[in-house]
């Protein structure tokens, strides 16, 4: 299938509750792809606390769903401040162009700016920012795992 057609059949809709073990799976799958040191497993309840506190707070989770109504990923965004927390893809469909239809989908809800934190050491989810469009803009660690973590931007082109 190329990638249009698959393009093409992707649903995104807002998350209702029974999509919690489904975010949770490919959270812990992506994660654990990306850093196989970790145990993101352990990380589960941390994760919905953190959408829920979120959410509380104002911002949407989004998610995409594939032609077979399996979740690819997902993306919680704030409209507010434009904070985009969480970003993740099923790591069966990364390089599959899932990732930038999650970017466009925060931007459709916060189309002035976009923030994020991504670890410093993560190469492949810098340059996809910046092949996107971000810019680093400075540098801090992440509160769980002590990371090294680059602060990025997106502003609509002129702003």
């Amino acid at each position: 299938m190329n990638a249009p057609t698959a393009q093409a059949s992707l649903n995104l809709r807002s998350r209702v509750d029974d999509d919690w073990p489904f975010i949770l799976n490919v959270w812990v799958a992506s994660w654990q792809a990306t850093y196989p040191e970790i145990d993101f497993e352990a990380r589960r309840d941390w994760l919905l606390r953190r959408i829920r506190e979120l959410e509380a707070t104002g911002s949407v989770t989004l998610c995409l769903f594939d032609a077979q109504s399996t979740l690819a990923g997902f993306v919680v965004i704030n409209p507010a401040d434009g904070w985009l927390d969480q970003i993740c893809v099923a790591p069966d469909r990364f390089g599959a162009g899932l990732g930038a239809s999650l970017l466009s989908a925060a931007r459709n809800v916060s189309p002035r700016l976009i923030r994020l934190d991504v670890n410093a050491d993560n190469a492949r989810a810098i340059h996809f920012y910046e092949r996107d469009g971000f810019s680093r803009v400075g540098r801090g660690a992440n509160t769980l795992s002590g990371r090294e973590t680059v602060m990025m931007e997106w502003r609509p082109q002129g702003e």
